[in-house]
């Protein structure tokens, strides 16, 4: 896989996922790569679900989402009146909860260690 790459697995319930909303989700989907870290972009996997079901507020269709990284999952679902309205929001909240996972990573200590980030405080400290 390359780094500029996301593998998607896309399901349909009780809906019969067609062309045109199978391409639309992976092109919903896949944009998030360009926001999930890059050492962890190898090792980053989603899982899509689409299902129409039937509930009394009228929406139809029911969008759940798993975005899997290497030290987290990130889960998303939303129901809408139509598949792609709800691929559409399941996309927004996983891009809030990507930028949310990075900067517990960066509260964390894992991107702030490099040899001149390390001197650089070093210096700041004296």
């Amino acid at each position: 896989m390359s780094d500029k790459s996301l593998s998607i697995e896309i399901t349909g319930i009780h809906y019969e996922i067609d062309k045109k909303t199978n391409d639309y989700t992976r092109k919903k989907i896949s944009k998030l790569i360009d926001y999930i870290p890059r050492k962890a972009r190898t090792a980053a996997f989603a899982s899509v679900k689409i299902a129409e079901v039937n509930k009394k507020d009228n929406n139809k269709y029911e969008c759940e989402a798993v975005l899997t990284l290497p030290d987290k999952k990130l889960f998303a679902k939303e129901s809408a009146p139509n598949a792609l309205a709800a691929v559409d929001i399941v996309e927004a909240k996983l891009r809030a909860q990507i930028s949310k996972y990075k900067t517990e990573r960066r509260a964390d200590g894992v991107n702030t260690g490099g040899f001149m980030a390390r001197v650089k405080r070093s210096l700041r400290r004296k």
